[in-house]
């Protein structure tokens, strides 16, 4: 005989996202709060055919993941073992995850004592993909992932594009071809099929953002902080939030939300946090965050130039630039900047004065094009302690992932110097200036103070 309990959790949506995570994550402790009722009630609309295109935004660490990719899928096939599910993420290894949890919450006794008749099929229980004995499945697949073959009545997409990418126009715009193309034609039935999005925003031309553009889906936009005074209908959950209202203090209060300012700079948090994108045609940085010195602190740790080379002489070419940077502490100090054209010989040995007149502790030089064959040469001539740098992403991307030091004040500027207003000018335009060779070699300083680990370097340690 069916217990109370069980009662609840199989009439309870909110009740049954509790048990689940206490399924596939023992050591968490579930805090119920007014936005799990929320998502319940809106999936319970979709489950109702009420509705059948959903965005959900919220932001990171809110139990979206366990509400819509893990316990939604269980809780569909409890009550329909026919429901066919294909659940995307950005990433394959994501997506298994979620698949592999939702696999262990069917797998659970209590689930079986609660939806008896949801068994799942010995011919297809892999981690990508199970079935049940009724022929209704869960399809995991990633973000450009292969659906060919697949169908289903519930299309769920949880973040399908993480911080890093969101800034590459080209990565969002591929996200949101493959929605369009493939992963939308995926619905069994185009009139009742439902598909939901839910993941943090990102950028103003995100998945979310594109979507939205498009007038036919709902939204639900929970913030972190609330704006102005919301007040969430939907179902039996009625919510008004004040304005400066907490999404869940319990978890997450005011300390910890001043902490997430912090390191992720104001752009990321009014992206990730309060769900407002902030368009890039502001730029991406603000002058007020620089500090401002007049001399040089005594403390002085150690000196670094980074450069950012090129070979080709001429006013139309692409400029090498070095950046001096004194560091003290947490704090880094822009001593010096110096913009070239000069074909490579020229180059080479204006690295060498320059290194000569500032003994730097540390030179970086990126480790591309020109960059290889100047670290090449240094190696092979001198023992400047060079450090070669390297990365995989975008201008945009990589300057977006440091602006954070900038804003919490990490960066000192001098209050006069012949070269601040075209650097000041040049930092304020990006990414939409004409000249990016100073963000450039200010990109790849900060990059390396983010994961240095102070030491004398050497020819021979590098």
């Amino acid at each position: 005989m069916a217990s109370w309990y069980d009662e609840l959790l199989k009439a309870d949506f909110p009740t049954f996202i509790g048990k689940t995570l206490s399924t596939v994550d023992p050591a968490a402790t579930y805090q119920p709060n007014w936005h799990i009722n929320v998502i319940a009630e809106y999936l319970e609309a979709i489950r109702r055919k009420e509705i059948n295109r959903l965005i959900i935004n919220l932001p990171p660490r809110s139990l979206k993941s366990v509400c819509v990719s893990v316990a939604w899928p269980a809780w569909l096939l409890g009550h329909s073992p026919q429901s066919r599910i294909i659940a995307a993420s950005y990433a394959a290894s994501l997506s298994i995850k979620h698949s592999l949890d939702c696999r262990l919450t069917l797998n659970s006794p209590w689930y079986k004592q609660l939806f008896p008749d949801t068994r799942l099929s010995r011919d297809q229980n892999e981690k990508h993909k199970f079935v049940t004995t009724q022929r209704g499945s869960r399809f995991a697949t990633s973000v450009g992932g292969s659906v060919l073959g697949e169908g289903g009545n519930y299309l769920i997409i949880d973040d399908p594009i993480n911080p890093t990418q969101a800034m590459n126009r080209d990565l969002r715009n591929h996200v949101n071809r493959w929605f369009e193309h493939t992963f939308a034609t995926r619905l069994d039935d185009k009139k009742k099929g439902a598909i939901i999005l839910v993941m943090q925003r990102l950028h103003e031309h995100d998945l979310s953002g594109y979507l939205l553009g498009k007038n036919h889906w709902e939204h639900l936009c929970i913030p972190a902080i609330a704006p102005q005074p919301m007040h969430y209908r939907m179902g039996t959950v009625s919510k008004f939030r004040h304005e400066g209202e907490l999404l869940h203090e319990a978890r997450e209060d005011d300390v910890l939300i001043e902490r997430a300012k912090i390191e992720l700079g104001s752009n990321a948090f009014a992206a990730q946090y309060q769900q407002q994108p902030i368009p890039e045609e502001g730029g991406m940085v603000k002058m007020a965050w620089f500090k401002r010195y007049q001399t040089l602190p005594d403390s002085i740790e150690r000196r670094v130039q980074s450069w950012d080379t090129a070979i080709k002489s001429g006013n139309h070419h692409d400029a090498s630039v070095c950046l001096t940077f004194a560091q003290c502490k947490e704090c880094s100090y822009l001593m010096d900047v110096q913009i070239m054209r000069l074909e490579y010989p020229d180059l080479k040995k204006t690295v060498y004065e320059l290194a000569e007149r500032v003994k730097p502790d540390v030179i970086l030089i990126e480790d591309r094009a020109s960059g290889q064959q100047l670290l090449q040469d240094i190696r092979r001539e001198t023992m400047l302690p060079v450090i070669g740098m390297s990365s995989q992403k975008d201008k945009v991307t990589r300057f977006g992932a440091v602006s954070a030091l900038i804003e919490a004040g990490r960066l000192y500027l001098p209050e006069n110097a012949v070269w601040l207003a075209d650097f000041k000018n040049e930092i304020s335009a990006f990414p939409n200036g004409n000249h990016d060779d100073q963000v450039d070699a200010l990109t790849q300083y900060l990059d390396w103070l983010r994961n240095a680990v102070w030491k004398p370097v050497s020819i021979r340690s590098v």
